[in-house]
């Protein structure tokens, strides 16, 4: 096998080990040195690494992971308390900052689902014609 190929292979491998590893541990928010520690690499080496193979950075994959298991837990009727320390956030307030950057809306407004949500539009003349 080339040298090259033997790189990828290992690449590869360390990062399907650092998603297991979060899949596993997002619940205590493991720091980025412990996921490079589990793959035997440097911070900044795996940092590089991860985004390049998977796209998005190691801490926007976490937050990804624990806004999904949050999400899980607001649909069984949970409240936002308990579900910010279940998800391993410090408080509330990481939760709302988590959900408004990820989601576009409060923790309570997703658990409520839109109930009362009332959306009002209008329809507004345009050089390109009439628009929504």
């Amino acid at each position: 096998m080339s040298e090259k190929f033997q790189q990828l292979s290992l690449d590869y491998k360390r990062i399907e080990q650092a998603i297991i590893f979060l899949e596993k541990n997002f619940h205590r928010q493991p720091t980025l040195k412990e996921i490079a520690d589990s793959v035997y690499i440097s911070e900044f080496h795996f940092q590089r690494l991860f985004s390049s193979w998977v796209g998005i950075s190691p801490k926007r994959f976490l937050q990804y992971l624990t806004k999904e298991f949050a999400k899980k837990l607001l649909k069984e009727s949970r409240n936002i308390l308990d579900v910010s320390f279940e998800t391993g956030l410090s408080s509330p307030g990481r939760l709302h900052d988590l959900f408004v950057n990820c989601e576009a809306v409060t923790p309570g407004e997703f658990k409520e689902r839109g109930d009362g949500l009332c959306i009002e539009y209008g329809i507004h003349p345009s050089p390109f014609g009439d628009i929504l």
